[in-house]
């Protein structure tokens, strides 16, 4: 099995060039995968060893004693299923059709969303006087100017940023490239944090360490993770008092509702999000209510 998917994450890279992070993330659900099943193999994978996988998924609850969500279950299938779809078109192996493994029933997604007041509260908690204020209220300000998913952040590079022209380059799910665009106060944000660092280095929002004034160095040891950005997003809202536990992607939704609450097209947020689908954009047609209200004031009944 473990060749099998060391194989699977090569193609992945050579193939269809997946980002790093999309591996690593293909390779640690795997990795999961095998370790929760007594499939040791590609061909002992059957009608059972998903079950059982699926009972893993139900149980397992992470560090802070949260249970996954439906979405997240679903996208741990979802690899899964694209494994087995490799093996069977790839290599040719007699595996278990991967169409068969059903996944979780979804509600229908809910949209949570900063206002004004919350936003302004969470973007003033970071202390901008420190070196670790000013690269955290950068992070966030990235967030909310860009509407950036978590992954395309985290590997966000220094050459990336254009501040002249304020676009940064972004690739994100299937390797597609876009440009989005910062406010001037992002990039005040950004140039802030950058100028205080005393080393350069290719990551973008990176750990801070003291031992290496003035040297140029790679840094990808220093990138900042996944994990540490929703972190630095929890300490602020806690610090900020904003209810509603919101996280980075809460940011991101805040992104499209602003831009549509203040008369931006469909089309054009579905390209500054980088959907695929329009229809994925229009989940944030709720935002829409406070428009339908008005024209339901002015045209419908007696006056």
């Amino acid at each position: 099995m473990q060749q099998s998917v060391i194989r699977y994450l090569q193609f992945l890279e050579s193939e269809q060039g997946k980002s790093p992070l999309t591996i690593k993330n293909y390779a640690h659900q795997l990795e999961e995968f095998v370790k929760s099943t007594r499939a040791k193999a590609p061909a002992d994978i059957n009608k059972m060893i998903i079950r059982e996988y699926k009972q893993y998924l139900h149980q397992f609850h992470d560090a802070f004693g949260s249970p996954l969500s439906v979405r997240t279950k679903n996208h741990r299938l979802t690899v899964v299923r694209a494994f087995l779809r490799y093996l069977i078109q790839q290599e040719e192996m007699d595996c278990y059709p991967p169409d068969r493994i059903e996944r979780f029933k979804e509600d229908p997604r809910q949209v949570q969303v900063m206002f004004d007041d919350s936003l302004k509260r969470l973007l003033s908690a970071p202390d901008r006087l420190k070196l670790q204020g000013k690269r955290d209220y950068a992070v966030l300000m990235t967030f909310f100017s860009t509407g950036l998913r978590l992954s395309e952040l985290v590997s966000l590079n220094r050459r990336d940023m254009n501040p002249q022209t304020r676009e940064m380059s972004v690739r994100g799910k299937r390797g597609k490239l876009r440009v989005v665009f910062l406010s001037p106060t992002a990039v005040i944000a950004i140039q802030s944090y950058v100028d205080s660092l005393e080393y350069t280095c290719d990551p973008l929002f990176i750990r801070l360490v003291k031992d290496t004034p003035g040297r140029t160095i790679r840094g990808e040891e220093l990138r900042l993770t996944p994990r540490s950005i929703q972190n630095i997003m929890k300490k602020y809202v806690l610090l900020a008092g904003v209810v509603g536990d919101p996280s980075p992607h809460t940011l991101r939704h805040s992104f499209a509702t602003n831009l549509l609450r203040n008369g931006a097209d469909m089309r054009s947020v579905q390209e500054m999000l980088g959907h695929k689908d329009l229809s994925t954009t229009q989940i944030y047609t709720h935002v829409t209510n406070t428009q339908l209200k008005d024209v339901h004031d002015r045209f419908h009944g007696i006056h």
